[in-house]
């Protein structure tokens, strides 16, 4: 079990930038695939972003793609996710999430059905 605290969020103009950080702590010892998820009022849960335990192998949901990097620090036990030209449809409340193993299970990561989540950090991007 890991936990994870993200940090970076706040209110930024469109077409501006944001990088927001998430913090593992806790079983660190072990490996884990780490990404993000986002939600706005009354819109379902969406996928962002996925990075596997070591960092070589990255996806992105269609809504995001071309405008962020997510990467990680293994020396740090912490993730990333840059974002670029943010748009209005961009604020929701960003969630970081974690998966034991290596490798990316696409299954668990479309469905959110993964082993820890933290609390999320607002993102909003005004016109």
């Amino acid at each position: 079990q890991v936990q994870l605290v993200e940090s970076g969020g706040g209110l930024v103009q469109a077409g501006g930038s944001l990088r927001l950080s998430c913090a593992a702590s806790g079983d660190t010892f072990s490996t884990y695939v780490m990404g993000w998820f986002r939600q706005a009022p009354g819109k379902v849960r969406e996928f962002v972003a996925v990075i596997s335990g070591d960092g070589t192998v990255t996806h992105a949901g269609d809504s995001v793609k071309g405008r962020i990097t997510i990467s990680r620090d293994k020396g740090k036990n912490t993730v990333y996710l840059q974002m670029t030209s943010l748009k209005p449809e961009d604020t929701a409340i960003y969630y970081c999430a974690a998966d034991s193993g290596q490798f990316v299970k696409l299954s668990a990561w479309r469905t959110g059905n993964l082993g820890s989540w933290g609390q999320g950090t607002q993102v909003t991007v005004s016109s």
